[in-house]
């Protein structure tokens, strides 16, 4: 019996299970912080030292995560320059039973409220792109309770670049269906069904399409479609895999205040790093897979917030732990969250945060398929079990940790500590951890030089010497719009609030920028 990977319609002691696994991240976050408080109180000696061990940990994760943003960034330039064509061309050339030829691309707009000069560049994107626009069959997933300016203008998309394509459809998506929320993956799904429909009664077989997911202002690099059919042909099980592009956020970085920069910046080094770690990769944001995969699995869950990695666990517990995620060293590009003035950005990136944060709810519901399966190894369970609960945690624990919970100790202990040996090596501990935190802050400053779009002429100095300053801002931006989001989602679902889908706000004010 396939499993219902979702926390609605279960029996009772399904619920039970998935409402006790719904606990403990939150738990487990808030644990931590007011044990902290509480301990630096209580045995402030005893906590200063447990302190001073997880900085020197969270300084080797630093260092860890610096040394593969290097290495990642690196391969990211180097494949920059790729010929993918020729590289298509030379396993076309050789014995396979996959030719380019019988490949055929799937790209799944999604739209709500975004207007033409949103959608827009993603197609023309498309269209412009090295690999043939004319294999690949787009689809405008639009909801029914859309506006009427936004349906119109997705009908004039239509007309303007169907011609382009292998074919350009609209799919509209019925609002108040059975069993379904108001959520991205319900219209995605919704979409992709048309879309198997079409491919049926032209005799197209699923295991030679990929399907790309992308958000309304997605914007694919011209070599996007490319290297992802390089990568599909060569990947052995293919009709197993999800396919990772670096997401970047070019569109409109240079008119959202500093901490919006920064914080979007942030999540794609991210990225960067976790792409040098397939065997633990989760899709996140636009991404891409085997359409046949897609329709095994049932699509994507309709009633969850983040389709996006729900959709890797759906296909992971499907395949009994045997999928995996392939980094692809492109990039696509998207908008920062922007409001009409600073606080209006400031609350939509908060939003979009948590959003992102809500992704804690597929810890329930994947550790629950674990504790039913008997097909994935056991390693594999402990392992991404872990890897969930750590990432969640940290996410929400370790800005509070470093900004004011490891200075407690010292503040509370008075006279003992004063006489201990620990109030001699904890400023020097300290003093080495940030600076060697420092260094990892020029690093990335000097890898988001080289990664951002160019400036316009008129303005270029000046800009490069405020981003530069904007880096020194880090650790209030990271706590207020990334481990305070993540601290509100957990603490959500612990309590039982669910959330709602949340969309996005897009402006486009003076077009994209987006860097080839």
């Amino acid at each position: 019996m396939e499993f219902n990977y979702s926390r609605h319609n279960l029996s009772k002691n399904e619920s039970r299970v998935e409402r006790f696994f719904e606990i403990i991240p939150g738990a487990l976050s808030w644990s931590i912080i007011i044990g902290a408080c509480a301990f630096s109180f209580i045995k402030p000696l005893a906590t200063a030292l447990v302190m001073i061990m997880f900085l020197l940990y969270w300084v080797l994760r630093l260092i860890y995560m610096n040394i593969f943003l290097v290495l990642s960034y690196m391969r990211l330039a180097k494949e920059k320059d790729t010929d993918w064509m020729k590289r298509i061309e030379a396993v076309d050339a050789v014995p396979a039973p996959l030719k380019s030829k019988d490949v055929y691309h799937l790209v799944i707009v999604t739209v709500m409220k975004e207007t033409k000069d949103i959608v827009e560049p993603c197609l023309v994107a498309i269209k412009n792109g090295t690999y043939p626009s004319k294999r690949i069959l787009a689809v405008i997933a639009l909801e029914s309770r859309s506006e009427e300016n936004v349906k119109k203008d997705m009908a004039a998309l239509q007309v303007k670049y169907k011609n382009y394509f292998f074919d350009l459809l609209i799919a509209v998506h019925p609002a108040g269906l059975p069993d379904e929320a108001a959520v991205k993956g319900a219209n995605a799904t919704c979409a992709a069904k048309k879309a198997a429909e079409y491919f049926q009664a032209r005799n197209i077989p699923y295991e030679n399409v990929i399907v790309s997911c992308f958000d309304a202002d997605t914007v694919s690099r011209p070599d996007y479609f490319c290297c992802l059919t390089y990568y599909f042909m060569i990947t052995p099980e293919r009709a197993k895999a999800s396919f990772q592009p670096i997401p970047v956020y070019y569109n409109n970085i240079w008119e959202v205040p500093s901490f919006a920069r920064i914080i979007d910046i942030g999540t794609s080094f991210f990225e960067l790093v976790e792409a040098t770690n397939p065997s633990k990769l989760v899709t996140f944001s636009s991404h891409s897979m085997s359409f046949k995969a897609l329709v095994d699995i049932g699509y994507w869950p309709v009633n969850l917030i983040s389709d996006d990695s729900a959709i890797f666990w759906k296909a992971f517990i499907h395949y009994d732990g045997n999928y995996q995620t392939v980094p692809i060293y492109t990039t696509v590009s998207m908008d920062i969250a922007e409001g009409r003035n600073a606080l209006e950005t400031f609350v939509s990136i908060y939003k979009q945060k948590r959003r992102w944060a809500w992704g804690v709810e597929n810890f329930p519901i994947v550790l629950r398929a674990f504790l039913k399966s008997k097909s994935i190894s056991l390693y594999k369970r402990i392992n991404f079990s872990y890897k969930l609960l750590d990432s969640f945690v940290s996410w929400a624990t370790w800005s509070f940790l470093l900004a004011f919970l490891s200075w407690l100790p010292a503040i509370f202990a008075g006279r003992e500590f004063a006489t201990s040996t620990v109030y001699y090596i904890a400023p020097r501990i300290r003093g080495t951890v940030f600076s060697l935190a420092f260094v990892g802050i020029l690093i990335c400053m000097v890898i988001s030089l080289l990664l951002l779009p160019a400036k316009s002429a008129k303005n270029r100095a000046w800009k490069t010497v405020t981003h530069i300053f904007e880096w020194l801002s880090i650790p209030v931006v990271v706590l207020l719009l990334s481990a305070l989001p993540a601290l509100d989602a957990q603490t959500r679902l612990m309590s039982g609030r669910y959330m709602e889908f949340w969309v996005t706000d897009k402006r486009r004010n003076k077009g994209i920028v987006p860097r080839d």
